[in-house]
């Protein structure tokens, strides 16, 4: 799927226009698209920490980790969990590609915690490494969650 860059016009005050250069996000699981518009700016967790974006930004491939892709809509910035993937950004358009994501307005506060109580609950119980790890991973998903729903309104 080829996304095209688009051209937004703005008029400031005293009669000139000037251009603002939008950047295309798409954020794909194996199962659907999340996200597929125009945005200003967005905020990506990578494994080696976090990384914004503006208009033509460097190229670049990078590992997602679990966490928070928060997105500037003009003058709002929303929220999207990300459960790690993977984002190629270039031409001022940005891809990624999750293992799973969930936007910030779609999750289930209730839900969250309840799933967020429970993860605490089994890295208490954990016995072995396995478990540990497997309890650790489920817990930053649950915290990522939560964050999710409480980031930036």
């Amino acid at each position: 799927m080829k996304l095209l860059r688009r051209l937004r016009t703005y008029e400031i005050r005293n009669g000139e226009q000037i251009q603002e250069m939008t950047l295309n996000l798409c954020v794909l699981t194996p199962n659907r698209i999340v996200w597929d518009s125009e945005v200003t700016e967005i905020i990506l967790s990578t494994n080696s920490g976090q990384i914004g974006v503006l208009k033509n930004h460097a190229p670049i491939a990078t590992a997602l980790d679990i966490g928070i892709l928060k997105i500037r809509l003009n003058d709002r910035w929303l929220t999207v969990a990300l459960m790690g993937g993977f984002a190629r950004i270039g031409n001022n358009e940005i891809t990624i590609l999750a293992n799973d994501a969930e936007r910030g307005s779609d999750v289930d506060p209730q839900e969250a915690q309840q799933t967020l109580k429970i993860a605490e609950a089994n890295l208490n119980k954990a016995k072995g490494k396995r478990q540990t790890i497997e309890a650790n991973l489920a817990l930053r998903r649950a915290r990522t969650r939560v964050e999710a729903i409480n980031t930036i309104s």
